[in-house]
Order: structure tokens, then sequence, then C-alpha cells
């Protein structure tokens, strides 16, 4: 049998999904190690050869493919633990790295300091060289100036350098001379031009993304290769895929070339996975949360194609390349209860992480988290927590919850306990409405798939908050991004600046620049090993009226690319304009202006079979699946209850629940609150619906086929 795995890396634990070409499945989990995450990549590939019972050395070798998520380039920017970086960039424009795009980010604020620069200005250099704005050279490039910044860089102990020059994008030829001479210089050093990362207009973007890609590039460089290394000693004869933050896989090698494709590589999965189950579902638009160990993840999946932008920041520090358009912060299981000097009780964003991770865990931990706010609300076990492999502590939990937050707010541990609850689910809640409602959508409209391990336990009051009257737990939530790689296909994104009144365009000029950017794209996945017939082409553009500051990036047919179908094109536009904004100027006659045009090449890579696992134990009746009752905290009435315990990973079947209730597996927990009830055995997931807003239950479904402007 040949195997397929995926392997997300996140904060707290490391999560591995098994597909085998007969369709069986497996999950497994084990605790990440931040020192170094390839070490529990490699330990979690030799306990689930344990867990099937089969031998390492033939496990290994059965394994077709590898899909890796890994937030190594994300914590280098988060913690600023990057390489040494210089800068090599236009005379004049040292400080364009620093003067951003001229904008307070937040404008009434005295005391709000800028960003502190990824390089610093003493490793910034200039050369006296000049291409004009219509790509003609002004002053040529004179290599050896060059030479001086050699040696600053070499006495200066630079790890890697960014090279980016004045409208390089429209004429690069500087830029390239400039690079190589560098690379012949320095042998060793991590070198990269924004001709290579992102060849378009804008200055600030592009030589920030240039930057960040030299920066992360080293720590990227080093980790895939110490990987590599690993995976070659274990005789790994297969094939390594990194998962790409536009939803998409690359190589390792490409992966280490423009490192910045992995900024959010692990949860570029969930909308991936999220768009899957909807569609089992018959559902068009979804909405994906993921709750880890560390953060919370939302992202919008709209006509089944997950929502890109191009305005992507981690950290402040801006990369310009397509990502999937997630909102990431700082609630996860491992989120610290704590109060504010106005005596507020905070959840996050600081976590415990796994070491020494929530007190519960018995690691160390002495700061409640919400770990251990669920544990003392009842809905975790701490004898079957992870299926048992760990034993959760609830009297030393309960103790330390009444010191640091029960005391100091006049309540008891279990009133902290329910505050805690309350405070992450709102800022949850929060995270949903930033990636919808401030991008145009209602989130009533969207059907919520949940993941993550603690996600299940906490969707309801979400979807309560936001009156989402459904939500579906695909039974891969607890490694919903692990799952998701494996749907994953080879996708790389072009772009090439054309700056043009759509009226006015060149149709030949413009032809022309799609039909470079498709002949790159063959040239690079069929050096992948993808045939030509299995390429996908999606064109769009970056249009905006004319005086406008802001582009809207928009998707459009490749019908009316190839037949220039300019009419098409605007009345697409006005649509979208209108959807974000709630107006249009097309009765006033408004010139549109084009920005950028891009191409995504998608290789369409084989799927598994399914990702929906079998109970070896189905339940052959509901009673039949009671684990037992036990008290949980009831948030509709505020008040602790005996609820009815069911073995989650027994329920395949088709079985109707009515909550309040617990839903118990190996890798997740389902709590159904007071408003909820929920079916079971569709699609491998549980749907759960709020009784009110859905009376008429599951035959009142919600199945938008497409958003529109209204």
């Amino acid at each position: 049998m040949k195997y397929k795995l995926g392997i997300d890396v996140g904060g707290t634990f490391t999560d591995f999904f098994l597909v085998g070409d007969d369709g069986s499945s497996a999950m497994h989990k084990t605790l990440s190690t931040p020192q170094d995450s390839s070490v529990g990549f490699i330990t979690g590939i030799r306990e689930l050869a344990e867990k099937l019972r089969l031998k390492e050395a033939d496990f290994i070798k059965d394994i077709d493919t590898i899909v890796h998520g890994t937030t190594v380039a994300t914590n280098a920017l988060l913690t600023r633990g990057g390489a040494k970086t210089a800068l090599v960039t236009t005379k004049g424009f040292r400080d364009a790295l620093e003067m951003r795009r001229g904008i307070r980010e937040e404008r009434y604020n005295n005391h709000y300091q800028n960003a502190k620069p990824i390089v610093p200005r003493q490793h910034r250099y200039t050369v006296d060289e000049r291409t004009d704005a219509k790509g003609q050279a002004l002053k040529p490039l004179d290599t050896t100036e060059l030479d001086a910044i050699v040696r600053k860089i070499k006495s200066g102990q630079i790890e890697a350098v960014a090279v980016c020059f004045m409208n390089s994008y429209l004429n690069s030829e500087h830029e390239k001379q400039a690079t190589e001479y560098l690379r012949q210089q320095l042998p060793g050093l991590f070198i990269c031009g924004s001709y290579e990362v992102l060849p378009s207009v804008r200055f600030y973007e592009r030589v920030s993304t240039t930057c960040v890609n030299a920066y992360i590039g080293v720590v990227v460089e080093r980790y895939l290769k110490s990987l590599l290394g690993k995976l070659e000693a274990l005789n790994f004869k297969g094939k390594l895929l990194i998962m790409q933050s536009n939803g998409g896989v690359v190589t390792p090698e490409v992966a280490c070339k423009i490192a910045a494709v992995t900024a959010l590589s692990g949860p570029a999965a969930a909308p991936i996975a999220g768009a899957y189950y909807a569609g089992l579902l018959e559902y068009h638009n979804c909405i994906t949360m993921d709750m880890g160990g560390t953060s919370f993840d939302a992202s919008l999946v709209v006509n089944r194609q997950c929502i890109t932008s191009t305005d992507c920041e981690i950290n402040r520090y801006r990369i310009a390349l397509p990502t999937l358009d997630i909102i990431t912060i700082g609630a996860g299981g491992g989120s610290i209860g704590w109060i504010d000097k106005g005596g507020l009780l905070r959840m996050g964003p600081q976590s415990a992480g796994s070491l020494p991770g929530p007190i519960s865990y018995g690691r160390g931990g002495e700061q409640p988290t919400c770990t251990d706010a669920d544990l003392l609300l009842g809905y975790l076990d701490p004898d079957f927590f992870a299926g048992g492999k760990y034993k959760l502590n609830k009297p030393e939990a309960i103790a330390l919850t009444a010191k640091n937050l029960g005391e100091p707010l006049g309540m008891s541990a279990h009133e902290a306990a329910a505050g805690m609850y309350r405070v992450i689910n709102m800022n949850m809640a929060q995270g949903v409405r930033e990636v919808s409602v401030e991008r145009g959508y209602d989130p009533r409209e969207f059907l919520l798939i949940c993941a993550g391990g603690a996600g299940s336990i906490h969707a309801g009051e979400i979807c309560r908050e936001l009156e989402i009257p459904m939500f579906v737990i695909p039974n891969v939530a607890s490694i919903f991004c692990s799952a998701g790689m494996l749907l994953g296909d080879l996708k790389h994104d072009y772009v090439r600046s054309y700056m043009t009144t759509l009226s006015g365009m060149d149709k030949k000029q413009f032809l022309k620049l799609y039909a470079e950017m498709k002949n790159e794209a063959i040239a690079t996945l069929v050096a992948e090993g993808i045939a030509k017939d299995k390429i996908q082409y999606r064109p769009s553009l970056d249009l905006r009226y004319v005086g406008q500051y802001h582009e809207v990036p928009m998707e459009v047919a490749m019908e009316e690319i190839l037949n220039v179908d300019l009419e098409a094109i605007a009345g697409a536009f006005h649509t979208e304009h209108n959807r974000l904004f709630g107006y249009e100027l097309s009765r006033e006659g408004t010139r549109l202006e084009v920005i950028n045009i891009r191409l995504r090449a998608i290789g369409v890579t084989e799927k598994p079979p399914s990702l929906s696992s079998t109970a070896d134990d189905a339940a052959t009746s509901l009673e039949s699946a009671i684990k037992g009752r036990r008290p949980a905290y009831i948030p509709e009435t505020g008040e602790m209850r005996e609820v009815t315990v069911f073995d989650g990973d027994r329920l395949t079947g088709r079985f109707s629940i009515e909550g309040p209730a617990i839903l118990e597996q190996v890798n997740t927990t389902v709590f159904l609150g007071e408003s909820y009830n929920c079916e079971t055995g569709i699609g491998g997931a549980f749907v759960v619906y709020n009784k009110h807003l859905m009376p008429g239950g599951l035959k009142q479904q919600f199945r938008t086929k497409e958003i529109t402007a209204q």
C-alpha cells in the first residue's frame, strides 16, 4: 500500500493525517518541539508507524508523498529570529524601508512607534543607477560600486542580501546584473532580487517583500535542508512538498529560493479543507475557524473559492505576495487568562504553548489557560485527554485558577473559568467578524466549518454570538490543516504591472504579458512533473477608478482575457466595487485603470479518495454510544448541569442528538449547548444546528448558490 501524509507543525501540537490508496486513514498528534520543528516531525512519523503496528522501515518506504505546513517562516518574523540581512537599493531610496507608505498605522496615537525595520540602516547600501518610470535606463549600473558594498557585507557578518532597484519591475536588467555579481562575490550567502520575488509596481511593497524573503530565507533553507537530511537518514524515497501561503504546494527547492511564499504555510490549508467539506454538503460558501493551541485562524470561502489577498502583514512587515485571506489572533487552548490594570479579565494573546503548557498538563505551567477553563467547566475529561494519552491535573488547575484569577476577581475558580470561556469566545467571534463583515459579507449566510482540537467546544457560542445557524465538525477537525494539505495543488502566482486605462489598453501588449506568464508557468510546472493538460489557469486584474488610491483585485474568466472583452471586465468590476463599498460609478462614466495583471497556474495533483474515516467499533444505536454523564457548564443558563457524554468516535451512523450533550473523541471534544441539536454520519462530519434559528432542522438549509452584490 502507498500512503500520502499531511504534517502540520503548530505551536503546541504537530498534527499528522495519513491516507492510504485504499481509502484507509489515520490521525495522530504529538507535542511540537519549538527548538527544532523537525524533531517533532520525525518523532511523529515514528509514533505513527508504531500506532499502525508497522515496522518503521516498511512504513517509510510506503509513504509516497509528504505535504508539510511549517511555521518556521512565521515564527522567524514574529520573534525577529531571521538572518542578519543587508539591502542594496538605488541611490536616494535607502530609507524607503523605514518610511513605508508614509501613513501612520495609528494616526491619532502620539505614542505609537514605527515598526522596527527588518534591515537596520547601517546595513542598507545604495548604488548610483537609475531606470525611469517607462523602463528606460537613465544611468547604467557600475558594478565597481558593488565592490565596496561587498567588503562591508563581509565585515558585517551578513547572512542574507536583498536587492531591490527603483522601477526594476519594468526593466530588471540592472537588478539582475547586481544580483548575479553579488552571488559571484559572496558565495554561501542567501541573495535574492525583487525581480525573482515580486516584479510589480509599488516600491515599498516590493522592497519589504524582498527583504522579508532574504530575512527568512536562510532560516527556511536551513530547516528544510535539515529536514531533508533526516528523511534521507530514514531512507525516505517519496516526494516532500511544502504548503504555500496561497493554498498551493511547492517543492522544497522553490520554498528555499522564494521563502516568503511559506509565511502562512500552516494556516493556509484550513480554507482548502473547508471548501472540500462545504462541497460535500452542497454548500458554496463557508467560514473556516481553526482553534489550535496558540492561535485562532478564520478564513472565508466564497462560491467554493478561497479568498486571496496581497495585503498580508506579519508582525507589521508587509508581504505583497498572494496569500489566502486569513485572520489570526492569539486565542487558543494555551491562551493565558490575566487581569489588566483596569481589573478586567482578558484572554491571550500570550500562550503557554506546549512548554510549560496549561496548568493541567503538569509540565510546570502556573498560569490558567483556556484548556484549564474547559477542564473546570466539565467539557474535558481529565482521564481521556487525547484519548487518555495525557492525564490532566484538575485539582492543580482549580487551585491555581482560584489563586491567580478567582481571588483577585472575588470569584470561585469555576466562576473565573466561566468568565474565561465567555471572553475567549467573544475574542474569536470578533475574529470571524473581521474576516466576514469587514470584507462585505454577512456571516449569517455562511456555513461555519469548525476545526482544531478545542474549536468544537467553543464553536456553538461563537455561532450564537454571530447568529450563524449551523456549524460542521469534520471527523478530521483536530488535524484539519494536515488533512487539507493533502488536497493542495501545485500553485504558482505570476504578476506583471501594466498601468493603463482600461479603454486605452494596448490589446496586443496585454495578451503578450499573459502569454509570458503562461509560458513561464508551463515551464515551471512541467519541471515539477505536471503534464500540460493538468494545468489550470486563473487570470485576475487589479483595477480601480481613475483617481482612486487602492485597487480592487478581481478574478476574470479566461475567455474574457483571450477575447479582451473590456465591456464584460468593466461590468464585473462595477459589481464587485458595489459589493465591497456600497457604490459604483458606471452611470457617471468614470474611467477604469489597470494596475496589475496576474495569473495563477495550478498543477492539479492526485487527491486522496476520501478524508473521512470509519470507526472500528461503530455504534448500532445511540444508547450504545453513551459513555456516562458528568456536570458541564451550560452557557445559555450560566449553571452547571449533568449532561450525557457520548463516544463520538463510534457515532459514524445517522443519529440525532439533542443538546446539551458532549461528544467525546480521541482527538477532539464537541460540546452541544442547550440551543443546539446535532446530526451525525453526514459526509464524515457532525452537523450542528441552532434549533431556535433553524426550527425546521436540517430540512431548513440555506445553501446559497452565489454571493452577489445587493
